[in-house]
Parts: C-alpha cells; sequence; structure tokens
C-alpha cells in the first residue's frame, strides 16, 4: 500500500530530483508572486475576456433551421422532457468543483504558479470549448430529438408549399430545438472535467510506470462524470447519441491542449507541477550559482607570511587561477 501514502501525500509531492530536494514552494505564494504572475500573463486574462464576449455573441445569435419535413419527424417525436442535468449546474461541476481542487492543492503547496495556471487552463478549456459548440450548433442548425412537440406542442401539424414544417410553439423553444448538434452539456463536462482528470493524474503520478491500476480510479472518475452526463442528454431525448459523442471528442481534446499548455504530461517526470514553477527553480538556482561565483571571486587569499613578519596578499586571485597556477 505504499502507492496509498503516496496519494495521500501528493499534495506536498516534490521532484524526485536531487537538484529540487529542499526546494521552497512555500515561496510562491499568491502574496508574494501572485501580482507578478497575473502581470505576465495579463495578456491571457484580456484574451480570456474577448472569448467570452465571443460566446455571448455566438449564444445570441440565431441558428440555422434546416428543412423538416413530414417523414423526417419520425425520429423527432420523442417527449419534450425537463432536463436530468440543469444547464446552472454545468459551471459549478465544470468550472467551479475543478477550482475547489486546485485550491485545496494551492493550500497545500503554497505554489502560487500552480494554482493560477490551473485556473486560467481551465478557463480557456471550457471557454474554447464552448465557442467551438455553439458555432457548430448555430451552423449547423440540426433538429433535437423532441423537436415535434416543440414546434407543434398542441399536436397540431403545419406545413409550407415545399413540405417544411410551420411551427406555432414558442419560439424560444423553436430556436432551441434547432441547436442538437453537438452536445453542449458534454463537452463542457468533458472540457472542465477531463481537464481536471490530467490535473489529478499529474499530481499523483498515475503513469509514473510502477502499475498501481488503483490511481486510475480517481483519474476516471471525473471522465465517468462527463460521461453520465452525456448519457442524460440522450435519455431526456434532448439529443442524439452522434451528439454526445462529438461533444465529448470536442471537450476533451481541446482540454488536453489547454492542459499540455501549462504542464508537462502525466508521464513526464515533471508532470506533478507547471512548465512557470521549474522555470523560477531554475532561475532561483542560477541566481543563486552565479552570486556564489562573484562572492569567490571577490576573496582576498593571503600567503604565507614573508620575511619582516608582513603578509603578502594575492590581488583578487580567483579559484580558477588558483588551479591553473595562474599565481599574481
Amino acid at each position: 500500500m505504499a502507492w496509498w501514502r503516496n496519494f495521500v501525500s501528493f499534495f506536498s509531492f516534490r521532484s524526485s530530483s536531487s537538484r529540487f530536494q529542499g526546494s521552497d514552494a512555500a515561496a510562491h505564494t499568491i502574496k508574494s508572486h501572485g501580482a507578478r504572475v497575473a502581470k505576465n500573463h495579463l495578456h491571457d486574462w484580456l484574451i480570456l475576456l474577448l472569448l467570452v464576449v465571443i460566446e455571448v455573441i455566438l449564444v445570441s445569435v440565431h441558428p440555422f433551421y434546416r428543412y423538416v419535413g413530414k417523414d423526417m419527424l419520425t425520429d423527432l417525436k420523442f417527449p419534450f422532457k425537463d432536463n436530468t442535468v440543469p444547464v446552472w449546474s454545468v459551471p459549478l461541476y465544470a468550472v467551479i468543483l475543478p477550482i475547489f481542487v486546485f485550491l485545496i492543492v494551492y493550500i497545500r503547496r503554497r505554489d502560487v504558479y500552480d494554482f493560477h495556471h490551473a485556473i486560467l487552463g481551465l478557463l480557456f478549456s471550457v471557454l474554447i470549448t464552448a465557442i467551438i459548440t455553439d458555432a457548430i450548433k448555430n451552423g449547423v442548425g440540426r433538429p433535437r430529438p423532441n423537436f415535434f412537440w416543440r414546434c407543434f406542442p398542441d399536436g397540431i401539424e403545419a406545413y409550407d408549399r415545399t413540405g417544411n414544417v410551420i411551427c406555432h410553439g414558442k419560439e424560444s423553444e423553436i430556436r432551441e430545438g434547432h441547436k442538437s448538434f453537438p452536445s453542449g452539456h458534454t463537452s463542457w463536462s468533458f472540457a472542465g472535467l477531463g481537464f481536471l482528470a490530467l490535473y489529478i493524474s499529474g499530481k499523483i503520478q498515475a503513469f509514473d510506470g510502477k502499475g498501481h491500476v488503483a490511481k486510475l480510479c480517481l483519474v476516471f472518475l471525473p471522465l465517468l462524470g462527463a460521461a453520465l452526463v452525456g448519457v442524460s442528454r440522450v435519455n431526456d431525448y434532448w439529443h442524439h447519441w452522434q451528439d454526445v459523442f462529438a461533444g465529448a471528442i470536442i471537450g476533451w481534446v481541446v482540454s488536453a491542449f489547454c492542459y499540455l499548455q501549462f504542464f508537462p504530461p502525466p508521464s513526464n517526470d515533471k508532470g506533478w507541477g507547471p512548465y512557470a514553477y521549474f522555470i523560477a527553480q531554475e532561475e532561483f538556482y542560477s541566481s543563486r550559482d552565479n552570486a556564489a561565483a562573484a562572492a569567490a571571486q571577490s576573496v582576498v587569499i593571503v600567503d604565507a607570511p614573508i620575511a619582516g613578519g608582513q603578509p603578502r596578499p594575492f590581488h583578487n586571485q580567483t579559484y580558477h587561477q588558483m588551479e591553473m597556477g595562474a599565481a599574481q
């Protein structure tokens, strides 16, 4: 059960490299480094705000109303049910829940690089996924499985001379009825929970080659939750199975790209921390080594006493010169 002890302490995990043993992650806190980290990524946060604006515009755009003939309604007469997973709950488990996990890790490790980059990567993952999903929704305009009851809530059908439906239901429900492909619930779920699964796999070193399959249960848990959300969309007759499948692929691929933008792959030896953390450590050790070298060059070495009892100093002779035999 050694892996279990490692899992319990994974929040405070450090690199196995001897160079980083004893490194002080507590020095990288929100108070000491937070403002500098946020300033360095100011353009990323501005782009994030731009993505929010684009998403709001896409949500308000009228989707393409695809031709729906009488024969096509055979597969679109499923019951018009309420959502098992409400729309308002999606940001809670796809965004707030992962951020809560990031916060727990920060409290244990005090690494603002990890905390900041995890949040930034998660938000990029969700927003990019949302934009891709809604752009495709509006462009495709595929009717939902319950489109018939959205179009004809009283069950009375009406068609124009081309055979296309003439809906007399609520405009908002008809409009939403043309946004079946791909599934937004599913893509958001895999974008947020997929990012969380990658984050956890890196922190517990699930792919360290030691064969602890039980670690994968923790990695698969968020993915299982996202998959069940997708299943509920089919069971509620709000989506066809192809919509859910496409949404899952979009969310998972985008989450992987966004995660790898800030973190090494989970299978990497340094997969437990963000790239920025290791860069900061290298800069710290480099500056420390340079300071030590500068201090060594300024040391005055005193030679043995000469006649008269007065010592003869070397003039800032460096250790390199001493080793090379270049006595002054």
